[in-house]
């Protein structure tokens, strides 16, 4: 298999207001730079001329070159961009194609300048972190004996039970303002190892609640998870986030159980390390204790929807139907703000083969994370439903998925069922094999792609993945 791509080569950019962002200028001023200057920026399909998107990569080759001519083009325009209610002249771009970030930023009272801010601050803050990981030589007993005299900074605790709070609402724009808090808290109390499980726990959920994809997101976790054990080993919280991880993104199955039961032996009422744990164990199709585990996590935790949901698709998945879903349908009407209801009603709908249900539950769930790349898959495969059927949809969603995953995003698993479904064996196991390099989830969980079985490159990737979890 290949190695791992650059997690962040290829990053979508899914509105002007994104756009403007990684160049830190005004929305105005990037959408001049489109009309007058071809600043490569494509639409969204039927999305009407404000559905945009963006690749990083294609802005950063624009953009070289361009700086001084860029700068000075502003300046004669007198665009400058205000944010709340002070003006800050931007202060150009690096020659690396990558925005400055001006000093005055720190000063700034708006949401906006100080979350731009903050997205520039959470992966130096990780890169240190991993620094000192790999620089300290794995000293757990020093670092052990550090956290046993450590007292949180008030300021710091403060931060990190407002992140907390935020983090517990699981939106987009609730993870994303939990990162916020985290990352200040640990600028306030750097040793502080709960604000790198509040950062790593955002990450661990911005790709399934959000738009970010694994390749960016479970990086930044594992880099923040390490930390905070490195920092504290006595901490559930962050062994629960490291085995997450551990097994999310790296696959390592054996290494991932022994740090959630690590997690459950330094505290036995931990409800997160209680329902995360169910969710390994689901995934390895251990279904009797995956239900033994989320029901800890419910009784300890009765009030969370967010267990009831992953308990209701449980109960499914272990053969008690109509229990799962009656309990899904419920929580639906209790509170259709949570993404993963609609995901997993979804894949219900799918495998009774009510396809427009199936597809109406995604269109909700791509709605509420605000992800124009899924939002524009729903169009395509409504488009070819409506017109050609099963197959149609898959021929439809085709050129749409591929464009989404060649740039470094979407799901390589689902592009490659489609091209299996549509007879296609080379395409869908060149997919497949990008799948496990992007250590996609769906190659863990999902059954056996029938039509493949018997192909022996197929069955290799498979192995792949099995040798990984013996780990």
């Amino acid at each position: 298999m290949s190695a791992n791509r650059d997690p962040l080569a290829g990053k979508r950019l899914d509105s002007w207001k994104e756009i403007a962002a990684f160049f830190g200028r005004a929305e105005r001023t990037v959408k001049r730079w489109e009309t007058e200057r071809g600043l490569p920026v494509h639409r969204v399909p039927g999305g009407g001329r404000s559905a945009v998107f963006a690749y990083s990569d294609e802005l950063s080759e624009w953009l070289k070159g361009r700086s001084q001519e860029l700068d000075s083009d502003e300046t004669a325009s007198g665009e400058i961009e205000a944010s709340g209610t002070q003006a800050v002249k931007n202060e150009g771009v690096r020659n690396d194609g990558l925005p400055r970030v001006s000093p005055q930023l720190r000063d700034v009272e708006s949401t906006a300048s100080r979350g731009r801010f903050v997205a520039w601050l959470v992966p130096l803050v990780l890169m240190a972190a991993l620094i000192a990981y790999l620089s300290l030589g794995h000293s757990a007993s020093r670092f052990k004996a550090i956290a046993s005299r450590h007292t949180p900074n008030p300021e710091a605790q403060d931060l990190y039970l407002k992140g907390r709070y935020y983090w517990d609402r699981r939106t987009p724009d609730d993870l994303n303002r939990a990162i916020d808090y985290f990352t200040q808290a640990i600028v306030k109390d750097p040793s502080d190892a709960q604000a790198y499980v509040g950062l790593a726990d955002c990450y661990n959920l911005l790709r399934e609640f959000g738009a970010m994809p694994p390749t960016e997101a479970y990086p930044r976790a594992l880099a923040a998870a390490q930390r905070a054990v490195e920092l504290d080993d006595t901490s559930a919280e962050a062994h629960n986030s490291l085995a997450f991880v551990t097994f999310w993104w790296s696959w390592k199955g054996v290494t991932a159980e022994r740090e959630f039961k690590r997690a459950l032996e330094l505290d036995p009422k931990f409800v997160r390390a209680h329902h995360w744990y169910a969710t390994y164990l689901l995934a390895l199709h251990r279904h009797p204790e995956a239900l033994d585990q989320i029901e800890q996590a419910r009784q300890l935790e009765p009030s969370s929807n967010a267990i009831l949901a992953d308990k209701g698709f449980l109960l499914f998945e272990s053969g008690r139907h109509a229990e799962g879903e009656a309990q899904l349908k419920q929580l639906e009407a209790n509170d259709p703000s949570l993404s993963s209801i609609h995901d997993y009603l979804g894949e219900i709908n799918w495998r009774r083969k009510d396809y427009a249900a199936a597809l109406a539950e995604w269109r909700r769930s791509a709605e509420l994370r605000k992800d124009q790349s899924a939002l524009a898959l729903c169009d395509a495969r409504e488009k070819g439903f409506a017109s050609g059927g099963l197959k149609g949809l898959f021929e439809s969603e085709l050129p749409v998925q591929k464009d989404i995953v060649d740039h470094g995003s979407g799901s390589a698993y689902e592009l490659a069922t489609a091209y299996a479904a549509l007879g296609q064996s080379e395409d869908a196991l060149k997919y497949l094999h990008i799948a496990f390099d992007r250590r996609e989830a769906a190659l863990l969980v999902a059954k056996p792609i029938s039509s493949l079985q018997d192909d022996a490159e197929y069955r290799g990737i498979r192995d792949e993945v099995a040798k990984l979890l013996a780990q």
